[in-house]
């Protein structure tokens, strides 16, 4: 299964701080079912094991550096030691499926519907064309206010946050899923109107009133469809393997 699935989303994509791949875990290991999820926490070991599943496949990884000590005193530690004592593997597929054809971003084009998505700011790894992001447009125009309702709608999304809504209809949208706000730029010049993320710092809303509409609908909103590419390659690959979505909403933020 991990070879699936980095086949898919080879690891050479992956950012260079990035930390992809088997986290926890024997290579070897007979899976009994794999329990799907963007984050790795306690408690989704503990779904995993209520749903007799012994693999956990994440989108971002549970270490993403060192651990000097494993113990009980922060939660990756004790997340480690229940996996490894229930006997739990647990794979992150990170950067690496965020860049990758029909990765993350492209899902999240497939959930917006747009036409003749393709990466906006490509490059080439290992002769494997990538991109951190992807743009396309819609099947018909919108209006600024009409186009983020419609997000919210889609990303199930209870705050939206933009820069001052734009004046002209939106028809071509550049996205990156999670903290994408490095690609505002690329996305101006590659002639978007809008520019969806998850994550984007204060002061990048600055400066441009009238040129793209910025849509901000939170890390977790903007990637939680990333599971279901790890459902369709399992079960295009390892179909004899059980595949469970995880229930347990790992999103820490919360809008009150």
């Amino acid at each position: 299964m991990l070879s699936a699935l980095e086949r898919f989303a080879p690891l050479p994509l992956q950012e260079s701080w990035d930390n992809a791949g088997l986290q926890v875990g024997l290579t070897e290991t007979e899976v009994s079912g794999a329990l799907l999820c963007l984050d790795v926490t306690e408690k989704i070991v503990d779904e995993a094991i209520r749903k007799g599943c012994n693999l956990i496949v994440s989108h971002h990884p549970l270490l993403f550096r060192g651990l000097k000590t494993i113990s009980d005193l922060t939660d990756v530690q004790r997340t480690v030691m229940k996996a490894i004592r229930e006997g739990i593997c647990v794979i992150s597929m990170h950067t690496n499926m965020d860049n990758a054809q029909g990765g993350v971003n492209y899902r999240i084009a497939q959930k917006l519907g747009l036409q003749n998505a393709g990466f906006f700011a490509s490059k080439t790894v290992d002769g494997i064309e990538a991109g951190s992001g992807v743009i396309g447009e819609l099947p018909e125009a919108m209006a600024s206010d009409d186009f983020v309702i419609a997000v919210k709608k889609i990303f199930g999304v209870e705050c939206a946050m933009c820069n001052e809504l734009l004046r002209r209809p939106i028809r071509k949208v550049a996205l990156c899923g999670g903290a994408g706000d490095f690609l505002l730029d690329e996305a101006l010049k590659a002639g978007a109107d809008a520019f969806i993320t998850g994550e984007m710092h204060y002061h990048q809303y600055f400066g441009y009133e009238q040129q793209i509409q910025i849509c901000v609908i939170g890390h977790y909103q903007s990637e939680q469809y990333t599971a279901e590419i790890f459902e369709e390659i399992i079960r295009q690959n390892c179909p004899g393997v059980k595949t469970e979505m995880a229930e347990t909403c790992t999103n820490p933020i919360l809008y009150l």
